[in-house]
């Protein structure tokens, strides 16, 4: 203690910053700019949280594909309407053959119910989305399908919002926490804003869509940006379905989708 305090009296006299000496009487060095405490590279990027390391986007670990990227094995549609090529899933329409009502792509490997979906998808018009927790209804048409869907369209209006094909509507915007409950849906927070999630948004590029559904929540991220969650609480959901990739009607258009890995949680 004494070798201490005349260290630093000797500090003040000669202006020599005290927590450097301190530091170096404790057999320490002051924190380099950047360094975790407790040594290691710097954690550029990463949140500050302790033990904190952000998720990879292209992560597939625990996750097995469901798409063999050389066939539809595993996949029904219309055969008019979707193919493989140079691997990946297409989805196509034409002013020679346009579509008359949305179609699914639809896959019949189960009906996960708490889940994490990946995928890469490309657009180059009108309006496309990805179907899970979804039911099919026949007499509607064939193909047909009403569930939770984690929207896409060229125009990026709605991309990454949870929309419900066929049935609740709009149940939560890009940028949104919302919860469900019978009749009613409530805001709880705001993410950041729609226009500026919307600048992480790749157009007519490929984007990595990420869908956790785990019991009554689901998220929505797109290119490692959190787009929109909810809470639903409504006795009207679906808690378990089939997933799908959607077409709709409209202009001509063309989507892709491609490295499609599923984990199953239950």
């Amino acid at each position: 203690m004494k070798s201490l305090t005349m260290t630093l009296m000797i500090a003040a006299i000669l202006t020599i910053p005290v927590a450097t000496l301190v530091c170096s009487e404790a057999g320490a060095q002051p924190p380099a700019g950047g360094q975790q405490p407790g040594g290691g590279p710097p954690r550029q990027g990463a949140p500050r949280g302790p033990g904190i390391e952000p998720l990879a986007i292209n992560d597939a670990t625990g996750f097995e594909p469901i798409f063999d990227g050389k066939t539809l094995n595993g996949w029904d549609g219309n055969p008019e309407a979707w193919r493989v090529d140079n691997g990946t899933i297409v989805g196509e329409s034409t002013a020679e053959k346009p579509l008359k009502a949305n179609t699914f792509l639809i896959w019949r490997g189960g009906q996960p119910k708490d889940f994490e979906l990946k995928l890469e998808y490309r657009i180059n018009s009108t309006n496309s989305g990805v179907q899970y927790r979804s039911v099919e209804l026949p007499d509607v048409g064939k193909w047909v399908l009403k569930g939770y869907q984690a929207d896409i369209d060229f125009q990026n209006t709605y991309t990454g919002q949870l929309y419900e094909e066929r049935g609740r509507g709009f149940l939560a915007m890009r940028g949104q926490v919302t919860a469900l409950t019978p009749g009613r849906k409530q805001l709880i927070a705001n993410l950041r804003s729609g226009d500026d999630l919307r600048g992480h948004i790749k157009i007519g590029d490929w984007n990595t869509l990420h869908i956790i559904a785990r019991g009554n929540r689901l998220i929505h991220i797109l290119n490692g940006n959190l787009m929109a969650e909810c809470i639903d609480d409504d006795p009207a959901r679906i808690i378990s379905g089939l997933i799908g990739f959607q077409m709709h009607v409209g202009p001509p258009m063309k989507v892709e989708f491609r490295n499609v890995w599923l984990k199953n949680i239950q």
